[in-house]
């Protein structure tokens, strides 16, 4: 089986972004995929800041990046860049802590002028973590994320391609061998 860990970066308690975790969340569960939803906005701010890994939240934090195969990284757009949470998040993550698996970076935001700060922000820090490999990265306008309430739905133009993301993301799973270590199948 594998587990994917959806880590959603944004501080925000009424998150479209975290909404859309959670909506990812499901797609994924069943078929072989456990799914598990990070969101750094619970994570203790003062150890987060100082970027104290010692601290129990975020340590358990980290061994979630370790244990799983797949990582989705959910981020709002500000100021045409991914979330200031997010970027605090990775720099405390260890120097090939992606390592042997696949990563599916996505951003939500409020216009497509924003979607290369996936592919010029997001993307050079994922690379640098080591994964095995990097999936298309995905941007979905706010206006496409409808039904807030229980049941999150998405506008016909973007329920498709991030299905198609998401089929990329399983596929690219297939391939992570599990148990890994470094890189390496334990």
């Amino acid at each position: 089986m594998s587990n994917v860990l959806i880590i959603s970066g944004s501080p925000s308690a009424t998150s479209k972004t975290e909404r859309v975790g959670d909506h990812l969340a499901r797609r994924l569960a069943g078929g072989g995929i456990a799914a598990e939803h990070l969101r750094l906005r619970r994570l203790p701010p003062r150890p987060l800041l100082s970027a104290d890994a010692a601290d129990p939240d975020v340590a358990a934090a980290v061994a979630q990046v370790e244990r799983a195969d797949g990582i989705i990284l959910a981020t709002p757009t500000y100021k045409a860049a991914y979330s200031g949470l997010l970027k605090v998040f990775l720099d405390l993550l260890p120097q090939f802590g992606f390592a042997g698996k696949a990563v599916l970076p996505l951003a939500t935001g409020g216009s497509v002028a924003h979607v290369l700060a996936l592919d010029y922000g997001l993307r050079p820090v994922v690379q640098s973590l080591g994964p095995r490999h990097v999936v298309q990265s995905f941007f979905l306008l706010d206006k496409h994320i409808l039904g807030l309430d229980e049941e999150l739905s998405l506008h016909a133009d973007s329920a498709a391609p991030l299905e198609d993301v998401l089929a990329q993301f399983r596929k690219a799973l297939d391939g992570v061998p599990h148990e890994t270590v470094l890189g390496r199948s334990a």
